[in-house]
């Protein structure tokens, strides 16, 4: 085993306190940490210095999280791609499934238990360690093709008819979760567990959240999908025929 670089985490977040807590607990975890208290200076920050990952408050004094989470996904290159942890109000079912929506790959409500954001923190960077290191050393991995979509697991890029499509990290994993195992209907727990190797807490929608997110990048007409099927009550199953 190489030693790894350390991973730097950001913390945008007005609570001081929390903050304060928060960088202690992770850099004792081995963690590189650093914080801004407001939007403006999260943005900046993210863009003087990109971090393996950004833990991003909801509630800001300048701007909110959802909007903070907006520009990063909207911005040209690997700033679009940095994981988003979101962290939201307890019970507002709301803000974190328009926070998936717009792109953060995972949620945890406030107020949390230190190593429950430590265990997120580690899921979302080992799902991105499993895709990366996957090239390291071993050969490259043929890309998956299913008609015109294209599915590039070292790059991890999805394009259809050589045209890039805009996915989240996650939702790239779970849309090879489903390539990976084409034709097999998969529950929403069968998904959820080959891509973060945990169950769904109960009525938790996110998944089919970003389903439609996948769908809309992949499928020619979002209301006819011809890719990712919906088995009723079941879950879902990606079509082995595709265009």
């Amino acid at each position: 085993m190489h030693n790894q670089p350390m991973q730097d985490l950001l913390m945008i977040e007005d609570d001081a306190r929390l903050a304060q807590m928060v960088g202690e607990y992770l850099r004792g975890s081995g963690f590189g940490f650093s914080h801004a208290a407001t939007a403006t200076a999260g943005l900046q920050a993210v863009n003087d210095k990109l971090p393996n990952l950004v833990i991003l408050d909801l509630m800001l004094p300048d701007l909110d999280g959802l909007e903070v989470c907006r520009r990063l996904r909207a911005t040209p290159g690997a700033v679009a791609k940095v994981p988003v942890l979101m962290l939201t109000a307890k019970g507002d079912p709301m803000d974190r499934i328009i926070g998936l929506e717009i792109g953060a790959d995972d949620y945890l409500p406030k107020p949390f238990e230190p190593r429950e954001l430590l265990a997120r923190i580690r899921a979302i960077l080992r799902r991105r360690e499993d895709t990366s290191a996957t090239g390291a050393g071993s050969p490259a991995s043929a890309p998956l093709r299913f008609g015109s979509l294209e599915i590039d697991r070292d790059a991890r890029t999805v394009s259809v008819g050589g045209k890039a499509c805009d996915l989240t990290s996650y939702q790239f994993d779970l849309l090879l979760a489903l390539a990976e195992r084409a034709g097999r209907v998969l529950s929403r727990d069968q998904i959820m567990e080959a891509v973060r190797g945990r169950e769904l807490e109960a009525f938790d929608r996110s998944i089919d959240v970003h389903m439609g997110r996948i769908r809309a990048a992949i499928e020619e007409d979002v209301k006819a999908p011809k890719r990712i099927l919906t088995v009723r009550g079941v879950g879902y199953v990606f079509a082995r025929q595709q265009d």
